[in-house]
């Protein structure tokens, strides 16, 4: 809204005017600027020729067999990001890319093998929300993750301004506890955003030594197992508000049950959320999933030692939409 008052200042218009480009903007559904019949005709000149009102292109749409939905979204200067509406009952959710491809390296993510292309705006975030919402029709997307391409972290200012337009009153109007960002474990961007944001926090952890984790998250060279940790105690966090982190299962790799151990141990003056996720496979991924039989031992060894532990259901693999499959290719 700020940035709405000044240019209609600038421009000389009267400032109650924002409000109404704000509504516009961010509530309804826009193709041109002529499509705000409630301003008048010089106002919308001055627009044209400062604002792009149009949506992000949709460069492909394909819809799983489990009605998760995949979203190749085209930007202006003809890249390209994925995003993700997943339902699940009366849930909606919306998982939101950040980057164009993703610079950390993760062994496990395709997104991982594209490199980091560039930063995506505050823009072309919320040009993907307002894509998706256009995409699902009436039935309200209502969670919203950071967990698609890129680093949300590595991307902190955008990330933040983002998320600042679609909490505010006049903007998108999502509450944060509704929104949940994803990250490898940016330590000095991870303190930053809980004092900045009230947003819910997920961090990625895979494995339970540091010699593992350096192979297959180089994150892991700079901030290691114990120090991402530490920090993630320190967090100054609501009561009854708890990190999660995620752990995605490699079949002989980080599942055995010395593992759901050390991973207890860890865990053990913390109050966390796990969320296990087993490996989704890829083209050219050197990893497999563990058998259904391996994971459900492995969540058991933690239930029973009392570490709060679930397993998310992997959704739109058939399309390439699951966790670390996305890589911006169409149909």
């Amino acid at each position: 809204m700020p940035e709405l008052v000044d240019w209609t200042d600038r421009r000389g218009f009267d400032s109650y005017r924002a409000s109404q480009l704000a509504g516009w903007f961010y509530n309804r559904p826009l193709t041109a600027v002529d499509d705000m019949h409630n301003l008048p005709l010089d106002l919308r000149q001055a627009l044209a020729e400062d604002f792009d009102v149009t949506l992000p292109e949709r460069a492909d749409c394909r819809e799983s067999s489990d009605g998760t939905r995949k979203l190749l979204v085209g930007l202006s200067d003809g890249a390209r990001v994925e995003s993700v509406l997943i339902p699940r009952g009366e849930r909606l959710t919306l998982c939101l890319s950040t980057q164009v491809g993703c610079g950390m390296g993760c062994t496990f993510c395709a997104t991982a093998r594209m490199g980091l292309m560039r930063n995506l705006e505050p823009d072309e975030i919320i040009g993907q929300v307002l894509l998706a919402r256009e995409v699902a029709g009436p039935q309200p997307v209502t969670n919203y993750v950071f967990m698609g391409m890129g680093e949300p972290l590595a991307n902190y200012e955008r990330l933040v301004a983002a998320i600042g337009l679609m909490t505010a009153r006049w903007g998108l109007g999502v509450s944060p506890r509704r929104i949940t960002v994803s990250t490898v474990g940016l330590v000095p961007a991870l303190k930053r955003l809980v004092t900045d944001t009230n947003v819910n926090v997920a961090v990625s952890l895979n494995a339970t030594r540091d010699e593992l984790r350096d192979d297959i998250m180089p994150v892991n060279r700079r901030y290691p197992i114990a120090e991402l940790l530490e920090a993630c105690r320190q967090l100054d966090l609501p009561r009854r508000k708890r990190v999660t982190f995620e752990y995605v299962m490699l079949a002989g790799v980080n599942d055995s049950d010395e593992d759901a151990d050390r991973l207890v141990s860890l865990f053990a003056s913390m109050a966390v959320k796990l969320n296990l996720i087993p490996f989704n496979p890829f083209e050219g991924s050197l990893f497999e999933a563990p058998a259904p039989e391996r994971v459900d031992a492995f969540q058991r060894r933690m239930l029973d030692r009392g570490l709060h532990t679930t397993v998310r259901v992997s959704r739109g693999r058939d399309i390439a939409a699951a966790c670390g499959q996305l890589a911006a290719a169409g149909s």
